[in-house]
């Protein structure tokens, strides 16, 4: 009887064409990457929103060091009473109420708060909070900041009154 030879499979079957392997990988990854491509353009606001420096609380921090550090004589009084309103004022509010941008009423000019200290603190203070937007101009909610917190935020508009309000208000009057 003769001997049959059993034929063993070839153990290579299994092992995928490496110069095809990859296609499908390629295939997919290329319509990834064309799907990524074909986003909504963003708009200019998200773009600068997106890319906007956040303060955290302790950005006024170095202001505060600062008015520690000072002299007592430098100091003038609002700044003694009122060192974090100081602090605030300087690192936040002084952009736009040092030289009057966006129709901010100028911390030198006291025609400028005229009408605002009438309204009363309790309103200057939720309109610097909330924001807001007025005939003579606007102001950004927390002064542009977000990481200011309304005690912060109450503290600067306390100490920019008590800057301007000497001479407008007379003696014993209440703010609110």
């Amino acid at each position: 009887m003769p001997v049959q030879c059993l034929r063993q499979p070839d153990r290579r079957a299994h092992i995928p064409n490496y110069r095809t392997a990859g296609i499908p990988a390629l295939v997919g990854l290329t319509l990834v990457l064309a799907l990524a491509g074909c986003s909504p353009p963003e708009s200019a606001v998200a773009r600068a929103e997106a890319h906007r420096p956040v303060r955290s609380p302790l950005s006024i921090t170095p202001a505060l060091v600062s008015l520690a550090n000072a002299a007592p004589s430098s100091l003038d009084a609002a700044e003694r009473e009122n060192v974090v309103g100081a602090a605030v004022y300087r690192a936040t509010c002084a952009l736009c109420h040092g030289p009057g941008i966006a129709g901010a009423p100028r911390l030198d000019r006291r025609e400028d708060w005229r009408q605002r200290i009438v309204a009363g603190s309790d309103t200057l203070v939720n309109h610097a909070i909330s924001g807001y937007r007025g005939e003579h101009g606007l102001m950004p909610a927390r002064g542009g900041n977000p990481s200011l917190g309304d005690d912060e935020v109450r503290a600067a508009v306390d100490y920019m009154l008590s800057r301007v309000s000497a001479d407008i208000v007379p003696a014993g009057t209440a703010l609110d």
